[in-house]
Formats: C-alpha cells, structure tokens, sequence
C-alpha cells in the first residue's frame, strides 16, 4: 500500500522560508517521478513543481528561482525548499508519486497547510 505522509507546513511572514517534506513508502521510490501540488481555497490545484526518477525538474513560473524540489532516493523522500515566500504561496500542499509534467500520479498525501502572512 502506498503511503505518502508531507509535513513542514505553517505560517510565515512574506519573505520567509519554509522546507517541506514527503515521505514515501509502499512504493520503489527511485522509480517514481514526483510532483509538489497547491490547492488555495477557490482555487483548482495546481502543479507546483515536479521531479523525475533522474532528477530532472520542473517549476510553474510563480515559483521558478524561489522554490527547489528535491529528492533522497536513500530515504525514500521529496523535499521542497520555499523562499521569498508570497501571500499567495498560501495553500495546502499535496505530495504526488507517479505522474508526469501533465497528468497527476494516482497517489497522493493527505496534505499540509502552507499560510503566508503578516
């Protein structure tokens, strides 16, 4: 079973920085792309950033050069370092294993809150 379990989230002010984590398990995580997914309230969710199973990425442009996805395939793990974070950054963020640049994988976390303010 897979199992995707983010965590990281909070409040910051504009210009701080947060790193989230995902921990994957039930899956062979270094032959999984993953994607770093947003969903504000009102709002379709939306991918943020992607990393393949050769650690090629991706950004969507409202965050390319503030945000870095990463990955530890020794701890079966993604990471996505947030700086110079905005109020409209403000989301919860979804872990996803198993898609592509277009298309979302099948599995997803539960999700952690991400809440930029003054």
């Amino acid at each position: 079973q897979v199992q995707l379990v983010e965590s990281g989230g909070g409040l910051v002010q504009p210009g701080g920085s947060l790193r989230l984590s995902c921990a994957a398990s039930g899956v062979f995580f270094s032959l999984y792309a993953m994607g770093w997914y947003r969903q504000a309230p009102g709002n379709q969710r939306e991918l943020v950033a992607f990393i393949s199973s050769g650690g090629t990425t991706g950004y969507v442009p409202s965050v390319a050069g503030r945000f870095t996805i990463s990955r530890d395939n020794a701890k079966n793990t993604v990471y996505l370092q947030m700086n110079n974070l905005k109020p409209e950054d403000t989301a919860v963020y979804y872990c996803n294993a198993g898609g592509s640049r277009s298309v979302a994988g099948d599995h997803w976390g539960q999700g952690t809150q991400v809440t930029v303010s003054s």
